[in-house]
């Protein structure tokens, strides 16, 4: 029999085997030269069948209805959502012993009546807390499937806590008092929701998924490569973007940024705490974005607004030389266009771009123009992002801090990288597992029990992310390459996104494929090469307001495997065939 009571946390949530012998019709296992492929379904069962069959007290299920082909819609997919059960409930609800809240895991399943033999986990981002509806996002910008409308029999959950409305700027990390809550949060929901839902898929369509893959972006990408690590949920295929891997070191980074930014800038709150908007214009980081284009812009042998060659341009662009520097007794408030930084802001962005240490810096690309750059650096640095999750979920015991947007601010304003850095690799008897144990990948270079049964993880990142540096990929990537060697390229790629900001958007060919390329590498053995990227141009479904007008609206790319670079050829230059990954 399937064993899906893997590692349990506590005693009380042995009812998961209880469960699993209440749900399963059987167990069978496809023999070891079977066809690798997944094989189409349909379902044994009616949906309110399927949620009558089920008396486990610690699985409840709050819905369960029939949603008709054709009657539900996803922005930006053309094609309307096929014939499905829709599925919504919780697992393991439990009072905490340390704050005395209600915690759950939160999820929804959405199966379709005709099944391509596969299931989907849809991986959340942020501070999780929500139960985003079960499409199954297939990454990138406006992407034009999803898991659902390929055939996924699709997962997701809230990652085992839900957000708390009624507590103003930090309700979303709240949960991080309880410790239970943190590892939900961190690795367990998977541990728990993924061998549920495989039940239920076998329950409904009268056999087990063939095949299992695991998707996601941002905490949602940190999460996939942590599955990967611990080899959770016995994915065959995990694709990633943008993944945090390293959050609480990239959080804390966040907040020592904001606080090179509160340097430079030109105004205060009425609460007395940095404008950091007005550190940097929207003119002034075009300066620089265009600075970073006349250096770096050819070196992939096109000057296309792209920057394909991030270890050139490291080792080309300087900020001093590059960037217009400003006369000394300029008053920068008083010009009227923005044609030169001044030393104090050239000083904020040399510090940003080095990193505090812990955490690298960030490359250099054009794309730091977008207004997805600018939201994360300038608002969500001192906002109800990365401050508190520092304050309730990263630091032990929790700092916690007042539910209002000044404390919050100030909080991150007065973190300490080095002193208070410790505090993300502490544990004590009520917080047994640090940040650092909790939310980041165990021997991420090796992911050795994934790799060795045949598990293939594609990761592709945005060479302008204001969050999760793409070098942080990168250095995790070539310490997997030195680990494994010529064998490396086996089982994990990496593919860099010039242009792109946090998992999506900026100046970018942002709208690509990951889960088409994952399946045909799982089941079919064609590894990743160049995968295809578009421009979300005019006359998209989703547009891109940030695609460049002398673009073609339709502009391809390919994205190439690390560390190859897209080098343009000969041909048309708005056609990813005029390139070669070379």
């Amino acid at each position: 029999m399937d064993d899906l009571s893997t590692t349990p946390m506590r005693p009380t949530r042995q009812w998961i085997v209880i469960s699993v012998l209440g749900l399963l019709a059987g167990c069978s296992t496809r023999p070891p030269d079977a066809d690798p492929s997944a094989r189409p379904g349909t379902a044994v069962l009616g949906c309110a069948q399927l949620a009558q069959d089920l008396h486990d007290p610690g699985l409840r299920i709050a819905t369960a209805q029939e949603v008709a082909a054709g009657t539900l819609k996803v922005a930006g997919i053309a094609s309307p959502m096929p014939e499905h059960c829709l599925i919504q409930g919780e697992l393991n609800r439990r009072t905490s012993a340390v704050d005395g809240k209600s915690y759950a895991i939160g999820f929804e399943m959405r199966l379709p009546t005709h099944w391509n033999g596969r299931f989907f986990y849809q991986a959340n981002g942020g501070l999780d807390g929500f139960v985003t509806p079960a499409y199954g996002n297939i990454l990138g910008g406006g992407p034009s499937s999803n898991g659902l409308l390929k055939g996924f029999a699709v997962l997701s959950t809230n990652g085992g806590h839900a957000f708390e409305r009624d507590v103003p700027v930090v309700g979303g990390a709240t949960f991080g008092r309880d410790p239970q809550a943190r590892q939900d949060y961190g690795y367990n929901a998977v541990v728990l929701a993924a061998p549920m839902a495989q039940a239920l898929i076998r329950r409904y369509y009268g056999r087990p998924a063939d095949r299992s893959y695991l998707v996601g972006s941002s905490n949602g990408g940190r999460l996939g490569m942590v599955a990967a690590a611990r080899d959770l949920g016995g994915f065959d295929g995990i694709a990633v973007t943008t993944p945090g891997y390293r959050l609480p070191l990239a959080a804390m980074t966040q907040v020592w940024d904001a606080q090179q930014f509160a340097r430079v800038a030109r105004q205060t709150r009425p609460d007395g705490i940095p404008e950091l908007e007005s550190s940097f214009t929207t003119a002034e980081l075009a300066l620089l974005a265009h600075a970073i284009e006349r250096r770096c812009d050819a070196l992939d042998g096109l000057a296309d607004g792209l920057v394909q060659d991030v270890k050139g341009c490291l080792a080309q662009f300087q900020l001093r030389r590059d960037v217009p520097l400003c006369p000394a007794g300029t008053d920068p408030d008083a010009r009227t266009e923005a044609a030169c930084l001044s030393p104090a802001q050239i000083d904020a962005l040399e510090a940003v771009f080095k990193g505090p240490g812990p955490y690298p810096g960030l490359p250099f690309d054009p794309g730091l123009r977008g207004q997805n750059w600018r939201e994360w650096k300038f608002s969500n640095s001192l906002g109800p992002r990365d401050a508190i999750a520092l304050a309730f979920v990263f630091t032990t015991p929790p700092d916690g801090v007042a539910a209002d947007a000044r404390s919050v601010a100030r909080y991150a304003l007065d973190f300490d990288p080095q002193t208070d850095a410790t505090k993300l690799e502490a544990h004590d008897a009520v917080y047994p597992q640090s940040a650092m144990d909790f939310m980041t990948p165990p021997d991420a270079m090796g992911l050795e029990s994934f790799v060795k049964r045949g598990g293939k993880l594609l990761v592709a990142h945005g060479g302008a992310d204001p969050v999760f540096s793409a070098l942080d990929s990168i250095r995790w990537y070539e310490g997997f390459t030195a680990r494994h060697g010529e064998h490396a390229r086996d089982s994990a790629r990496l593919y860099l996104v010039p242009g792109m900001n946090h998992s999506l958007g900026g100046p970018a060919t942002d709208q690509f494929d990951l889960v088409e390329a994952l399946v045909a590498w799982v089941e079919r053995g064609q590894a990743p090469e160049a995968i295809e990227a578009r421009a979300r141009g005019r006359g998209s479904l989703l547009p891109n307001p940030e695609v460049p007008a002398d673009w073609s609206p339709q502009r391809s790319r390919p994205l190439c495997p690390w560390p190859s670079v897209a080098r343009y050829v000969a041909g048309d230059p708005e056609q990813a065939t005029s390139f070669r990954c070379r």
